[in-house]
């Protein structure tokens, strides 16, 4: 998995500012040489070619952190309607 720089890719924002650096993470296909690969993108990028160059693409970090994943707290009742305190 790997992830897509969108420094070439035109985004729907209005200010590139506020566009994602990096769109994905997207499954790597094959290796088409030694500095492209080709990826499996959505449908919907059809003007985009699945081939990209080595300075373009991320790999995909796993956490190092063991036991990352934490459960949300359970809400706490408010007149007897559920509400989250959010910090």
């Amino acid at each position: 998995m790997v992830w897509i720089s969108s420094k070439n890719i035109k985004s729907t924002r209005h200010t590139k500012k506020l566009s994602e650096r990096w769109l994905g993470p997207f499954p790597v296909l094959r290796k088409v040489s030694t500095h492209s690969y080709h990826l499996k993108i959505p449908s919907q990028w059809k003007s985009i070619h699945p081939v990209f160059h080595i300075s373009l693409l991320e790999p995909v970090k796993t956490s190092t952190i063991p036991n990352r994943h934490q459960e949300p707290p359970p809400p706490i009742i408010i007149e007897e309607e559920e509400e989250w305190e959010v910090s």
